[in-house]
């Protein structure tokens, strides 16, 4: 089976500090997952672990059925694309060439580009929309462009899986729309995609699962229609039956 296969997964700080606990649950090619919760519950702590930055507390992680634990650095990032929050350390990168940094599990660190990872490397630009500001420097860029190039980035790393910890945070409502409408054009040429997010009603218009964390509960999975429906969503945000999605 491809994709990530989670099993009796707990996340949170050692010795004993646990956010989420008993987390079963698979993420494959094709899925766009939206995880939602309240600040503070566990969300980038949980993405952290998916992506193999932080150690779980207990449970087991497997890729394409083998171990997270058992592959080096370099194999996880052919497998898994992340984009965190905060910007590049240097700004001083044109987009090109930040984008081409995700080629290096691929090239290693001398970063020498064939004519494969070139094409690679425009297709990403191409798919995020940003040709028109492919030679520009990072810190000419709006939060939304920046964004888009990050994602880019990712995509240039050609894994079947992309995880994103809250992508639309700090973007105005027209690059909110549009970084989840090319998230989801990335979902259905079957990459997996998983977003930490609070725009609970965009991601339910292009998302076709929900997972839905609070502090102390365990955490439920389902398509965004049956989550609202049921109330959870209601529940577990801790949101007025009058907010309506």
């Amino acid at each position: 089976m491809s994709g990530l296969q989670i099993h009796n997964l707990t996340v949170g700080y050692p010795p004993d500090k646990v956010l989420i606990r008993d987390i079963n649950l698979e993420l494959s090619p094709g899925d766009f997952v939206a995880l939602v919760g309240q600040n503070g519950v566990g969300k980038s702590t949980l993405i952290r672990t998916l992506c193999g930055l932080h150690a779980p507390l207990n449970g087991e992680m497997k890729l394409d059925e083998r171990s997270v634990a058992e592959y080096s650095a370099n194999e996880l990032a052919k497998k898994v694309g992340i984009v965190l929050t905060g910007r590049p350390e240097s700004l001083n990168l044109s987009v090109i060439e930040l984008i081409a940094l995700g080629r290096h599990p691929h090239t290693g660190w001398l970063g020498v580009l064939n004519e494969t990872d070139k094409k690679i490397i425009e297709d990403s630009i191409s798919r995020m929309e940003i040709n028109y500001i492919a030679t520009k420097k990072l810190f000419e860029l709006s939060d939304g462009q920046l964004q888009k190039v990050m994602i880019a980035r990712a995509l240039a790393q050609d894994t079947e899986l992309i995880i994103l910890d809250e992508p639309t945070s700090h973007l105005d409502l027209k690059n909110k729309i549009e970084v989840l409408d090319l998230l989801n054009k990335i979902s259905k040429s079957g990459k997996g995609i998983l977003i930490s997010t609070h725009e609970i009603q965009l991601a339910s218009q292009v998302c076709n699962q929900c997972w839905c964390v609070d502090f102390g509960k365990p955490l439920l999975e389902g398509t965004p229609k049956e989550m609202i429906a049921s109330g959870i969503i209601h529940e577990y945000l801790h949101l007025p039956d009058k907010i309506k999605f």
